[in-house]
């Protein structure tokens, strides 16, 4: 019976706790910059299309064939403006920077 007892009231913490821990209505997703088009379904832009959102105030950017709209993150760029230097563009190379894979052997060997 005491077992019986103890099961009980482990069971009634457990379900306590789990409505008083606070559910999140986002689901994961992020209020940062993200791809245009993924929900369900996926939409294509033309470059042109891409173009036109080149100021602070409606800054789209290509990165690896995919759309951003990154201008909730214009004013928070570490970088300043220079996020503005591929508005509207593709921006793969200034995201990830140009290195190439001799370089990268390069500057692994110069520091061994």
């Amino acid at each position: 019976m005491e077992i019986l007892i103890y099961v009980l009231l482990v069971v009634l913490i457990v379900l306590g706790a789990l409505s008083v821990i606070p559910r999140s209505n986002s689901k994961g997703k992020g209020n940062g910059a993200h791809p245009l088009g993924s929900g369900e379904t996926s939409r294509s832009y033309t470059k042109k299309e891409v173009s036109t959102h080149n100021t602070r105030k409606d800054c789209w950017i290509i990165i690896k064939d995919k759309v951003y709209d990154v201008t909730s993150y214009v004013e928070e760029h570490p970088g300043g403006d220079a996020i503005l230097n591929n508005a509207g563009d593709d921006s793969t190379e200034g995201f990830f920077g140009f290195v190439t894979h001799c370089r990268f052997f390069a500057l692994h060997s110069a520091i061994i």
